[in-house]
């Protein structure tokens, strides 16, 4: 008797489709199984305002057109160019749903970043008007803090404050990867999230680091099991990182079977339009 898994359509909340030739691949890889994705914008050069944006959006449909009901939610990224114009611009746009924030020099294509990340309150202030949220790549840059210790010297430094002076802003914290983050977002409002890379959570420093460093291992993700294995009240985070490695598992399942997969309703975040 053949078996068979329905679950409901996911999102992909985080998603690097990259560009040009790239995307003949990865886009019908997402669209084959995603109702929607949040599109990243780190692209060289970045998708910097709402015309680039729709710009990325027509390539990335072209590429989808065996899935028409995939939808891509397009996002800008914040320069120290950004002007609150440029954020009204992409909030009328109708298909521009965010704003992503790297701080210069933090990650991958991340050069053309925010310099300045004390000067982040009147671009959140505009995008609070507009109900845009602000997605965030946590992390300092400066080279004399610990790589371990970024995530938290930038919650400590710059998003707390942030959080104070714009409470209205709706933020998402990107792939959080330690106790201190989901304390964080456990003690804001509702308007205040966090995304989770499950599989990052496979590896450890030591993975990375016993028998000579392995580059490709680098993630601070661990110390986020770490942390909750070591604090009762994190058990339920732990719980709900099984859930979704599980539901990663059963994506993968899916993918291997593309022609038994069943259509579902779509999933929704409480951050993200529908």
């Amino acid at each position: 008797m053949s078996q068979q898994i329905t679950i409901t359509r996911p999102d992909d909340w985080h998603l690097h489709l990259r560009d040009g030739a790239l995307l003949e691949s990865t886009v019908p890889a997402t669209a084959r199984i995603m109702s929607r994705a949040i599109i990243m914008p780190n692209l060289q050069p970045p998708v910097m305002n709402a015309q680039q944006a729709l710009e990325y959006r027509d390539r990335i449909l072209k590429q989808s057109h065996a899935f028409p009901n995939f939808k891509p939610l397009m996002v800008i990224y914040l320069t120290d160019n950004t002007t609150p114009e440029m954020i009204a611009e992409a909030a009328k746009s109708g298909h521009v749903v965010a704003a992503k924030l790297y701080p210069a020099g933090a990650t991958t294509n991340s050069d053309s970043g925010v310099t300045d990340l004390s000067q982040l309150s009147e671009i959140a202030s505009v995008m609070a008007e507009h109900d845009m949220p602000l997605l965030v790549h946590g992390e300092v840059t400066d080279p004399s803090v610990d790589v371990f210790d970024r995530e938290k010297r930038f919650l400590d430094e710059i998003l707390t404050g942030l959080v104070a002076k714009v409470p209205t802003l709706r933020l998402v914290v990107e792939h959080i990867t330690t106790k201190e983050a989901a304390q964080f977002v456990m003690g804001q409002s509702d308007n205040v999230g966090a995304t989770i890379t499950p599989q990052h959570l496979a590896y450890n420093r030591n993975h990375m680091l016993v028998g000579g460093i392995k580059p490709h291992y680098y993630c601070t993700a661990c110390q986020f099991l770490s942390a909750i294995l070591t604090n009762k009240p994190y058990v339920m985070w732990l719980v709900r990182v099984i859930i979704v490695s599980f539901l990663v598992q059963i994506q993968r399942h899916i993918l291997s079977r593309p022609k038994k997969m069943p259509a579902a309703a779509r999933v929704a975040s409480p951050l993200m339009p529908q």
